[in-house]
């Protein structure tokens, strides 16, 4: 059971393009103590609605920012009328709600998506020890 004692602990979901990345931020991520531990899954399968493109995946890269990353950031550009499919990496990484802002700003200077899926949810029970040794191992 969680107890004042315990740190609150966040835990963020992502996906990433392929395995190479997803282990390189992944390890990036421990190595920097944003993250106590990084799950790095199978890949799955995404299916999300972004821009027509004549690119299969490009709303989603970086090499050169889409006009439907304008639309989802509030600014005029294509709507979202055409539904993708990808092939993605999953990561679940559990940190600390003291190391989330820090570990949020790195992902989004280093993911390769434009519009990156950062979601954390907060972890609001657990077994102590863990909470306890995450606090720790996310200490700068």
């Amino acid at each position: 059971m969680l107890v004042s004692s315990t740190p609150a602990l966040r835990i963020v979901l992502t996906t990433l393009p392929n395995a190479e990345i997803a282990g390189r931020l992944a390890h990036e991520l421990v190595a920097a103590k944003l993250a106590a531990c990084v799950n790095v899954l199978s890949p799955c399968r995404s299916i999300y609605r972004w821009q027509e493109s004549g690119a299969p995946g490009s709303g989603k890269t970086s090499e050169s920012p889409p006009e439907g990353a304008k639309s989802i950031l509030g600014r005029p550009g294509n709507r979202l009328d055409s539904v993708q499919e990808d092939v993605e990496i999953p990561l679940i990484i559990k940190t600390t709600a003291a190391r989330y802002p820090a570990l949020e700003t790195f992902l989004r200077e280093n993911h390769p998506y434009q519009v990156p899926e950062i979601l954390a949810i907060d972890g609001v029970d657990g077994l102590p020890d863990y909470l306890r040794w995450a606090a720790l191992a996310t200490q700068p």
